[in-house]
């Protein structure tokens, strides 16, 4: 086995998710396709990186499910998003309406942020550092 390649994310509304992935935080849309029976095959990924893992964005069918939109990992940071200019994302990012938790932070790991998806999934933005 050699990479993750997908891993979902519950979502309310596949355009309102597509909206935020590819406006907010600039992903690609990789494939969006109409699967005939009211759902979409849709897939995002971060621009520009490997073929490596990607977000399927699953519409929410049903109760249960509806209530995992925005705390799939329970509160805690669950996705981390790399960058080569944390500075330059974070502005971005900001700019496009993005909600940071807190200010831009130094760690011996890297710099660092935590920020909130549309639904309130929590990500970190990290600037790894450089061995």
């Amino acid at each position: 086995m050699s990479f993750i390649a997908l891993v979902t994310l519950v979502v309310r509304d596949y355009d309102e998710a597509v909206a935020f992935y590819t406006d907010a935080l600039g992903f690609d849309l990789v494939e969006d396709t109409d699967r005939g029976d009211g759902t979409r095959w849709v897939v995002v990924r971060p621009p520009g990186g490997p073929a490596g893992t990607a977000l399927v964005l699953a519409r929410a069918k049903n109760p249960a499910e509806e209530s995992a939109v925005g705390a799939q990992t329970g509160g805690r940071v669950g996705f981390f998003l790399h960058t080569d200019d944390f500075a330059r994302d974070h502005t971005r990012m900001t700019t496009a309406g993005v909600r940071f938790l807190e200010e831009p932070r130094h760690e011996p790991y890297g710099t660092v942020a935590v920020f909130e998806d549309l639904y309130g999934n929590r990500w970190d933005l990290l600037e790894p550092a450089t061995v």
